[in-house]
């Protein structure tokens, strides 16, 4: 059995934290925010207006919790943060990762779908379109390549029986070989 990778210190993980999904889910929001209109409870009347908060705070909660969960895999058990620059030293399937190939760009996904609906901003709505659509392009031409060139073969079986996006109805067991 391999022996189990030296976690990164913390303050290497705070900054991939703050430099990426802190960019992106807060720093670029607000500057929209600032810009261009948001409309909280996109005009609706009594009560229906409540129905995009709970369902922008819902989501905002679940990609956070996402996140955080996958943040705290890379570094236990992959040795490494998120970022490209301090990628991990060992393939994480655990968690998350049983489910779908890139939990924590899901949970950016959710926290920008998440706060496009809170503040009822179509700006918003446009960035997370941007940064899917960026996603589409960067994750199997850059990440999946560079994975597959540091895990080989383990990589390519799990590439294989886990989705990228959208999370498989049951946790996938990787079989030792």
């Amino acid at each position: 059995m391999a022996e189990p990778a030296a976690m990164p210190p913390p303050w290497r993980v705070l900054l991939s934290v703050l430099i990426l999904p802190g960019t992106i889910t807060v720093a670029v929001p607000l500057l929209l925010l600032r810009s261009f209109d948001s409309t909280p409870g996109w005009t609706l009347a009594g009560g229906a207006a409540l129905a995009p908060l709970v369902l922008g705070l819902g989501l905002v909660g679940y990609g956070l919790r996402l996140m955080g969960q996958t943040n705290s895999l890379l570094r236990r058990r992959g040795g490494g943060t998120l970022a490209p620059w301090d990628p991990t030293e060992r393939l994480v399937v655990s968690g998350p990762y049983r489910r779908v190939r890139n939990p924590m760009i899901s949970g950016v996904f959710a926290v920008l779908a998440g706060e496009a609906a809170l503040f009822g901003s179509a700006s918003l709505f446009g960035w997370l379109a941007l940064f899917v659509t960026a996603n589409l392009i960067y994750l199997p031409l850059v990440e999946e390549a560079g994975m597959m060139k540091r895990f080989g073969r383990d990589y390519l079986a799990y590439k294989d029986n886990v989705p990228r996006w959208l999370p498989r109805s049951s946790p996938w067991h990787r079989r030792n070989s």
